[in-house]
């Protein structure tokens, strides 16, 4: 293997990759890189048997050829080059790293001895999205899920992928978003509708590798998924299982309701956090006809009541945990939030007035009204 590469396009494709090297002691290979040279393109790869991430680099490939080397050592050697141009090439199973006033040599393992990644055949379950669209709405969704040991089906995202609409859901058992996408924001192959569960993690790195304003593409089969966005794969298990039924716990009917300006909740929510008791629980209800009162106290630091305007249908009274509550109503697009009641100790529902597309539920704290 024999290549030149830019400095910042190497430091690129290597941050792409940081989040699935891991620390093994019986398979050391996974805290390593590969890097791969072959029909002139160059490939850093990356994985931890669960999920894998192949980050494409611009540059000159002179010698086909791969070579896995340390990621810690060969990041840490990138980020602090001052020359631009690099050239790397292997020598047996060591990397040789040159620039102008600079040469290294790194130990590595020959290619063969990396873990193979796993192939996906790309004519299954086929969807196409702009890649703006997905991450808005997948981040919406993330903010609900958590890991669980317990019941592993609900440690990650599930993509509902319909002939016209694909569906985004998480839940943690205490609260739920979904997320809604309609064509024509999406184009598919579909004959009939496609469940998947996407692990936590892997949904948390689509987020954070996908750009805006590109196209990303996704397959599917029964075990895994692979996403393609730019010069980025990364391809994942998918979690077995099946999927709590969601549907059922989403209220239906609506007894109360109050909408208010997004920033001055979410300010207000900020200011009872610091009187909010070691459960994180504050009080909601109606002052009046036209205002919402926020409560929080402890017996230790004091308390804190804070009024702001609402347009309020029905008796508006409820307690939840702030955090929660807080990362719905960043979610929630526009300016305005929505808050529905479904009746005592029963979930609510989070959104926007003006968009029908994205729901989170959150259950009330006990004795909360």
């Amino acid at each position: 293997m024999k290549l030149i590469a830019l400095k910042n396009n190497l430091k690129s494709g290597l941050d792409y990759l940081s989040r699935v090297i891991s620390s093994n002691p019986n398979l050391p290979v996974l805290s390593n890189v590969l890097i791969k040279a072959s029909d002139g393109e160059i490939k850093l790869l990356a994985t931890n048997l669960e999920t894998a991430i192949t980050a494409k680099v611009p540059g000159k490939v002179t010698e086909d050829g791969g070579l896995s080397v340390p990621y810690g050592i060969f990041s840490g050697m990138i980020n602090n080059l001052s020359t631009e141009r690099i050239s790397l090439e292997s020598v047996k199973n060591n990397l040789e790293v040159k620039t102008d006033n600079y040469e290294a040599n790194i130990q590595g393992l020959g290619e063969e001895e990396f873990p193979i990644f796993p192939k996906i055949r790309k004519e299954n379950n086929f969807l196409e999205i702009n890649s703006t669209v997905l991450n808005e709405n997948l981040k919406k969704v993330v903010i609900a899920a958590e890991m669980s040991e317990i019941r592993p089906e609900i440690s990650g995202v599930l993509l509902v992928a319909e002939i016209d609409q694909i569906k985004l859901v998480a839940t943690n058992s205490f609260r739920l978003a979904e997320a809604i996408i309609k064509k024509p924001q999406f184009q598919n192959n579909f004959n009939q509708g496609v469940k998947a569960i996407i692990p936590l993690k892997t949904a948390e790195e689509i987020t954070r590798i996908i750009k805006d304003d590109q196209s990303t593409k996704i397959y599917l089969d029964d075990s895994q998924i692979l996403v393609e966005t730019g010069d980025v794969e990364i391809i994942s298990r998918l979690i077995e299982g099946t999927y709590p039924d969601y549907e059922a716990i989403i209220p239906k009917n609506i007894e109360s309701q109050a909408v208010m300006n997004k920033g001055e909740l979410i300010n207000a929510l900020k200011l009872a956090s610091v009187f909010a008791a070691k459960g994180n629980d504050i009080r909601m209800k109606n002052k009046d006809a036209k205002y919402v009162e926020i409560y929080s106290g402890s017996s230790n630091l004091g308390e804190n009541n804070y009024s702001i305007p609402a347009e309020i249908a029905g008796e508006f009274r409820i307690g939840f945990n702030w955090r929660f509550l807080l990362d719905g109503v960043r979610a929630a697009s526009g300016e305005r939030v929505i808050i529905k009641l479904s009746g005592q100790g029963k979930p609510a529902i989070i959104g926007s007035p003006e968009d029908k597309q994205y729901s989170y539920i959150l259950a009330p704290l006990k004795g909360g009204e």
